[in-house]
Formats: structure tokens, sequence, C-alpha cells
């Protein structure tokens, strides 16, 4: 393993009056905690693993990484076990328990995300030998994807376990699969792999999106579909602030959070984190620290811990749980707000304007 560079240069990351450095560190801390010996971040301690939630918290633990050095390390260790475990066609099972899959069905936002974080992990660390280690799990990721494309462009939702592909696109997942196609365009320019047929293909994605939505199944009801299209980069100015604005009474619970569902009284921290994102990505900062703010009733008093989410009509927390990637989420989050390193670029999207921008 070659030597890792010294990381760049960073302030404690904080959003002052909603977050301390100490709170979003015993964050990580939990992230680490819950990672397997072989590198895997589950869902909880002891819980299932996905890849999409794996690459999340990783990204999470390289932010927090920049002072604290276990968590670089744990961030490492969950991009590497990415390359043990991938199937032997592309993409990733959905679904591990301790490691070992308990699926065959490959889900292609899952494929399509280490290519977010292996970029993020480059624009935050510097670290370019590690990001030349993690290319072929870019590009395979990214080639499993672009195999699942439908008749119009737009990305089926998987493989099924026979190995044939889904029957339906889902707007959050084409979404998320744009963001990824752009990360993994820059990563390959920064590494000297030029990849236009994946801006190709995201263009390709952006123009669906923006002008296509009847493509994909009616999946209306879940806040992610309203924000999604933002967050990944493919709806932005006028546009994205005329989405949110469409149906920001609709998903938004003032004083509690947003909604993950729009026919349920149930607010969840990773989707009011997610809402900031595509919230700091139209520079809306001052909105974007609202929903953080009040989304920090689920904040264990104990330990600092983000409980999933809250039912707000039976006042009750809901599942039990308390996740790692919503505690990743909010560390993004803040990240984004703040700008504090240079990975929070990733969600905010002016660095693939131009394909050597970043």
């Amino acid at each position: 393993m070659s030597a890792v560079p010294a990381p760049p240069a960073s302030t404690p990351l904080h959003l002052p009056g909603v977050l301390r450095a100490e709170q979003l560190h015993r964050n990580a801390d939990y992230l680490a905690r819950a990672q397997e010996p072989e590198g895997a971040i589950p869902w909880f301690p002891g819980g299932h693993t996905d890849v999409w939630d794996h690459v999340e918290c990783a990204m999470a633990l390289t932010v927090t990484g920049l002072l604290h050095p276990e968590h670089a390390e744990a961030a490492r260790r969950a991009y590497l076990w990415l390359d043990t475990c991938r199937h032997p066609d592309g993409g990733w099972p959905a679904k591990f328990r301790q490691g070992v899959p308990v699926t065959r069905l490959r889900e292609a936002n899952h494929a399509a995300y280490p290519a977010v974080g292996v970029f993020h992990h480059l624009l935050t660390t510097g670290d370019t030998a590690f990001a030349e280690r993690m290319w072929p799990v870019v590009e395979s990721g990214l080639e499993f994807v672009l195999g699942l494309r439908g008749e119009h462009g737009e990305i089926l939702w998987a493989r099924s376990e026979d190995g044939s592909p889904g029957d339906h696109s889902l707007l959050t997942v084409c979404a998320s699969v744009h963001h990824a196609l752009r990360c993994g365009t820059a990563l390959g320019s920064r590494l000297g792999r030029e990849r236009p047929e994946w801006r190709t293909a995201a263009d390709r994605l952006s123009l669906l999106i923006n002008e296509r939505e009847d493509l994909f199944s009616d999946r209306g009801r879940f806040s992610m579909d309203w924000f999604y299209p933002i967050l990944g980069g493919a709806v932005r100015g006028e546009a994205a602030k005329e989405r949110i604005a469409e149906r920001w009474d609709t998903f938004v619970v003032p004083g509690l959070g947003v909604r993950c569902v729009s026919d349920q009284p149930w607010v969840t921290a990773a989707e009011s984190s997610e809402l900031v994102l595509a919230l700091a990505a139209m520079g809306e900062i001052d909105q974007g620290i609202r929903i953080l703010r009040d989304v920090q009733h689920l904040r264990d008093a104990d330990d600092g811990v983000y409980w999933t989410g809250y039912q707000f009509a039976e006042q009750v927390r809901w599942p039990v749980e308390r996740s790692t990637w919503t505690s990743a989420a909010v560390i993004l989050a803040v990240d984004a707000l703040t700008g504090t390193t240079p990975g929070s670029r990733v969600f905010l999207h002016g660095w693939d304007r131009a394909p050597d921008a970043a």
C-alpha cells in the first residue's frame, strides 16, 4: 500500500448555533464503531449493509477524517471493501449480512454511487494514488449501470436475481445515477481516463428528468422524488426553485423536519438532511440551516446519535433504530452548508460544468 499523503489543512466541521464540532465527531465515531472487520458499514451495529448507504457513511468519515486519522482509515477500509464483494458481472448484491450477500439482485443506484464517493474522497484528501486504486471499482459500477439503459436512455432500477433487467425506471434512482456519472466523468478526467460516453449518458438523463418525468414510475408520495433531481444536479436554477416551492408545504413540517412520504405523519433525519443538500446546491443556505435545526429533536440526548425518524401523530420515534446513514447524512449536510472541506463541492455541482472544472 502506498503512503497516504497528509490531508489538506482543515478547520473543525461545525454549524454555529446548530451543531458543534464535538457533536459531529461523535456521530462519525458511531459510524466507525459500527464498521465490521472486513470494512462494511451496516445500517446499525449487527444489521445489514447496502452499498449506497455504506458509501454515504464512508463519505462522512472522509470529511471528519481530515482531523481524525481513525476516521480517515475507516473510510479507506470502507472503500477497499467494495473491491472484495463485487458481482463478477458488475454491480453489488443489494443486501449483505456480516459481509455475506443475501440476494443476487443488483440495484443501479448502488452500483453507481461509488463514483460519487471516490471522487468526493479525492477532492477531500487529494489522494490521487488511492483514487487510482479505486478506479476499477468506479468503472465497473458505472458500466454495469449503463448496461441497464432503457429505450429512451433512462436507467432501469435493477438487474434481477436471474440476470434480467428491471421493468421500470425510478426518478430518484436516475437522479442519483446522473450525479454518479458526472462524478465519474470528472474523476476520470483527473486521472487521465476520459469517459465522454459517461457524460453523454448523464446529459441524456438530465434531459429526461427535466422534460420526460412521465417515463418514471409514479412515486410522487416520496419526498426523495421531489428533491433528488436537484440534489443529483439534473435540475438547477429557476427550475430547481420552482420544484422546491411547488411541494414545500407537502413535505416540510415546521419545527420537525421533512416527511419521508406525503401521506404519513413521519419525518426522518436523513430525508431532512438530503433536502438540505439540495438547498445548499441551490444556494439556499438559510433555509437549509433552518431544516437542519428543526430535525435536531432526533438527536439522542445521551450519546448524540440520530434516531431514524419520528411519527409525530403518535409522538414516538419510529423505526426504533439509529441508522448509520442518518448520522452520515447530517455530517454531509453540515459540510455542504459550510463548505468546510473541498469534498463539499460534490453536492454543489459547480465543478461539473466543464470536464476539467473540478
